[in-house]
C-alpha cells in the first residue's frame, strides 16, 4: 500500500479557506469538465504567483474551473491534502516531491512553478568588515533550515563542494531544523540562531530588516537553473480527470504570459495572497533571482534527484512513472494552435522541446 502523510489541522485550514479565500468566484461555465471544482494548495511564497494571477485575472474561470486557493505551511501538509483528496493540485518543492515519491507516495509531478528563488541569510555582525563572502561564512554557526527542502539540499551540495562538514564545531556548520520556512526565518530573532534558509519572499524580507544574504541559488554555478516548486497531484486524479487538469494547465500558462506582459498588475495580484511591500514582491519576481514558469522541466528535476540521491538525502527510484509531461505539452499546444504567432507561447515551446 502507498504510504500516507498526516498533518494537524488540515481540515480546519481548508474550511477556513473555503469561507474566506481570496478572489471570490461567481457562476462558472464548467465547459463539461469532469471536475470543475478545484482546490489548490500553495505556500506563503511569491513563487506561486501563477495560481494567484490565474485566479485574479479570471483564467481559471475562462477554462471552466471554479478554484479555491489555500495556503499551507509545509510540503508535508500539501502532500497530505492531495492524498486525502482535499486538494486537487499543489505547489510542492522539488526536493520534498522527490523524497515523497521515493518513499512510496503515489504523487506525480506534472508541471513547474518556480526555478531558483531561494538561498540563505545571516545576521550582519558575522560579515562586518567583509566585502565578499561565500557559504564558508556559515562555519561555526547555527543555521536554521527546513528538513526535506530544496534550501537544505542546496546548502548540503555547496558545503560538500567546499569540503565543509555538518555538525558542531568552529570548522563545521550546525544545521538546526524547523517545521516550516516561516519558523526557520523567525528563528533569526533568537540569540542561538545565526543564519537561516529563505525562499521568496523571505530573502527580500530579511534584506529589508538588515540581515545579509549569504548566497542566492541563482548566483551559484552548482545550483544554476535549479527547479524549485513543482505542480503535483495524485497519479489517480491525473488519470481520472484529464480534461480538468488540461484546463488547469492552460490557465497557468495564460497566467505566465500575463506575468511577462503586465508587471504592475501581476504584483497587485500577488499582494492579495502574499501581503508584503510591493517593492519586495517586485524584487523577488522581477529582480532576476527566480522565475515562475509552468514548464515541467523534467531534465532539471531528474538531475536534482540524482544529486540528492548522491548526497544520501533519499533513496533512488524510477521517477518515470511519476512524471507526466503530457498535460503541459497538450495544454501549450492547444494555446499555440489558438495563438499561432504568440511570442511568449513560442518561447515556452522552445524551452519544453529542449528540457522535456
Amino acid at each position: 500500500m502507498k504510504r500516507k502523510l498526516s498533518a494537524v489541522l488540515l481540515v480546519a485550514v481548508l474550511a477556513a479557506a473555503l469561507l474566506s479565500g481570496c478572489g471570490g468566484t461567481g457562476q462558472v461555465n464548467t465547459k463539461g469538465l469532469e471536475k470543475p471544482k478545484f482546490n489548490i494548495g500553495h505556500l506563503n511564497s511569491t513563487a506561486h504567483l501563477l495560481a494567484f494571477v490565474a485566479k485574479e485575472e479570471g483564467f481559471f474561470e475562462e477554462e471552466g474551473l471554479d478554484v479555491t486557493l489555500t495556503q499551507f505551511s509545509s510540503a508535508a501538509e500539501l502532500a497530505t491534502g492531495l492524498e486525502s483528496n482535499k486538494l486537487d493540485a499543489a505547489f510542492i518543492g522539488s526536493v520534498p516531491a522527490i523524497t515523497f515519491q521515493s518513499q512510496g507516495h503515489d504523487l506525480t509531478i506534472f508541471g513547474g512553478a518556480m526555478t531558483n528563488g531561494h538561498g540563505y541569510v545571516i545576521k550582519p555582525e558575522f560579515v562586518e568588515g567583509k566585502s565578499d563572502w561565500d557559504v564558508s561564512i556559515l562555519q561555526g554557526r547555527n543555521v536554521a533550515s527546513v528538513k526535506n527542502s530544496v534550501q537544505d539540499a542546496e546548502l548540503q551540495i555547496l558545503l560538500k563542494d567546499k569540503g565543509i562538514e555538518i555538525g558542531e564545531g568552529d570548522d563545521k556548520v550546525n544545521i538546526v531544523y524547523f517545521d516550516s520556512q516561516k519558523d526557520a526565518f523567525n528563528a533569526l530573532q533568537n540569540d542561538t540562531i545565526d543564519a537561516a534558509s529563505a525562499y521568496s519572499p523571505y530573502i527580500s524580507l530579511a534584506d529589508s530588516q538588515g540581515y545579509k544574504v549569504v548566497y542566492r541559488c541563482s548566483e551559484e554555478p552548482l545550483l544554476k537553473n535549479q527547479p524549485c516548486c513543482r505542480q503535483v497531484a495524485t497519479t489517480e486524479a491525473l488519470a481520472k480527470y484529464p480534461e480538468s487538469y488540461n484546463a488547469f494547465e492552460r490557465a497557468l500558462i495564460k497566467a505566465y504570459k500575463f506575468s511577462q506582459e503586465n508587471e504592475d498588475k501581476t504584483i497587485e495580484d500577488i499582494k492579495l495572497y502574499i501581503d508584503i511591500e510591493e517593492d519586495l514582491i517586485r524584487t523577488e519576481v522581477y529582480g532576476g533571482y527566480g522565475t515562475s514558469v509552468p514548464d515541467p522541466d523534467k531534465q532539471g528535476t531528474i538531475s536534482l534527484k540524482d544529486s540528492i540521491v548522491e548526497l544520501g538525502y533519499t533513496t533512488d527510484y524510477d521517477i518515470e512513472s511519476l512524471y507526466n509531461t503530457d498535460i503541459y505539452k497538450n495544454a501549450l499546444a492547444s494555446l499555440i494552435e489558438e495563438n499561432a504567432d504568440d511570442a511568449v507561447y513560442g518561447e515556452l515551446q522552445k524551452h519544453f522541446d529542449e528540457f522535456e
